[in-house]
């Protein structure tokens, strides 16, 4: 016999997002994993004494982390897409009627944090997760260049500098020796 299925949405329900949450589940594994309440006193400072009461920093940084790990660079699909996965949710603390903070909210505080709070916050989580064995390799390199696009197959040409190979390389060998002493 054909069944049929019939939704009739409960007033009342008995859930508990630790048990809907598999065990093997990564943001499962990385909420085990991450102490953060190291962020606590680290960005303390920037908050003043009196008034409204902000995002807990280490929901923040776990969003910034989540949007990371998702590839999503909008604050607002951040949030959306956080709202809809029960174990992102786990990951940040939260049950599924409470609401994820305003999408605004996330773009002040990230204007809120020098950017060298963030190399640290960022430093200690990539320590700790190869510390729990999450992370594994021994060289982690990031290489970018930016490539003039085609929009047809048919006008493909091969695009060089017009200077020749070597003196091209020294002056990105110059700029880069540039920006590092900015750094430091």
């Amino acid at each position: 016999m054909q069944g049929k299925k019939d939704y009739q949405e409960k007033l009342f329900a008995q859930f508990q997002l630790s048990e809907r949450v598999p065990k093997h589940n990564f943001y499962r594994g990385l909420k085990e994993v991450l102490e953060l309440d190291f962020l606590y006193p680290l960005t303390k400072s920037y908050y003043g004494g009196s008034g409204q009461k902000s995002i807990d920093p280490v929901v923040f940084f776990k969003l910034c982390l989540v949007g990371y790990l998702e590839n999503i660079i909008s604050d607002r699909n951040l949030i959306q897409h956080s709202s809809m996965r029960l174990d992102i949710l786990y990951f940040l603390g939260y049950d599924i009627d409470e609401e994820l903070p305003w999408h605004s909210t996330i773009s002040r505080t990230r204007q809120l944090y020098p950017e060298s709070v963030f190399e640290e916050v960022f430093t200690k989580i990539l320590v700790m997760c190869v510390e729990k064995g999450m992370v594994s390799g021994h060289t982690q390199a990031i290489d970018s260049a930016p490539i003039k696009a085609n929009a047809s197959m048919d006008s493909l040409e091969l695009k060089i500098p017009k200077e020749d190979l070597e003196a091209h390389l020294n002056s990105i060998r110059h700029i880069s020796s540039m920006d590092k002493k900015k750094l430091h």
